[in-house]
């Protein structure tokens, strides 16, 4: 049988098969990234109890629940309760010139949060939720490392598609604060706390010691690791894609690119990559060819011949 060329098509399915493996082999990058997932839970749970700890310092429940009561007597003039995920906390000491230096950041629990204490949301943010939930996208056909892939390049049409079809997914409009539904809604119900004033979260900031700042930065570094042990995964899956593009573009038969394949410990069935090619590829093969093309012909049948068929046509059925 003659080998069997490389078109488009084909290269592209050898393409993603390698790239699925890359992407499942348990290297030390993806183990990286791996346990920065795992520490994002455990680092959340501590930090949330802390802040709990915190916002109820400042704002006791019992205070919460008479204004809430005389909202519930008197409505909205009294409406100065309010659920919130993010809050500044801030600590002072006492600096060099023996004067008092506030040190306060922005800490946000939602799943888009900033990661450097802004309180707008920014890519940063939304690399962390892609990050965080990449399994959910890949399964449901979302390219979750698309910020990743993208990472020192200017904005394009095809990084905004993929950007917004991701938010969408997860129920965030573009990563804005409203409107938020799905799996962004879920995980941002999970850190709402009780404030009081109707303000931005700005105009409260809320007072802690410095040990409870810190503690509260190591929840914010480990959101800070789970995003930049991706971005070194997906690096080093992308330098190896270049590579095997390169490879594939330059090989002329699928024999070859099974070869390499092989050398890279990956098994690949020729058989089924020409059963499920949409072009069919076996039409390499002169005489699969040959048969495509003959009977892709208008041939011409004389009035006997059509008159023979038919009559063998009626026996057949007899």
């Amino acid at each position: 049988m003659s080998k069997i060329r490389l078109n488009t098509e084909l290269r592209n399915k050898m393409f993603n098969k390698i790239k699925n493996v890359f992407e499942t082999e348990n290297t030390q990058e993806r183990e990286a990234y791996l346990q920065a997932r795992e520490n994002v839970d455990a680092e959340y749970v501590k930090a949330f109890e802390l802040a709990k700890e915190i916002v109820e310092r400042a704002y006791p429940q019992d205070d919460v629940k008479v204004l809430r009561h005389f909202k519930q007597k008197y409505g909205s003039p009294c409406d100065v309760v309010a659920k919130d995920k993010c809050f500044y906390f801030a600590h002072t000491e006492v600096n060099d010139e023996n004067e008092d230096e506030e040190t306060k950041s922005h800490f946000d629990f939602g799943l888009y949060g900033n990661l450097n204490g802004s309180e707008y949301g920014n890519d940063e943010g939304r690399k962390f939720a892609y990050a965080y939930y990449r399994d959910e996208l890949k399964q449901n056909g979302f390219n979750a490392d698309i910020l990743a892939e993208q990472e020192g390049k200017d904005a394009n049409p095809y990084k905004t598609k993929h950007q917004e079809a991701n938010d969408k997914f997860l129920g965030s409009r573009n990563g804005y604060y409203d409107d938020q539904t799905g799996m962004t809604k879920s995980f941002n119900d999970q850190y709402q706390l009780d404030v009081i004033g109707t303000s931005h979260c700005r105009s409260r900031t809320i007072a802690c010691t410095k040990d409870e700042y810190q503690r509260l930065e190591q929840w914010r570094i480990a959101k800070g690791n789970l995003v930049s042990t991706h971005q070194t995964w997906i690096d080093s899956i992308s330098k190896q894609c270049e590579q095997l593009k390169i490879g594939l573009k330059a090989y002329r038969y699928l024999s070859e690119a099974v070869e390499l394949a092989t050398e890279l410990g990956i098994q690949v069935d020729e058989a089924e990559l020409i059963r499920t090619n949409s072009t069919g590829l076996t039409i390499y093969n002169p005489s699969n060819l040959a048969s495509l093309i003959k009977g892709m012909k208008n041939k011409h049948q004389s009035r006997t011949a059509k008159i023979l068929a038919r009559k063998q046509y009626e026996e057949s059925l007899n």
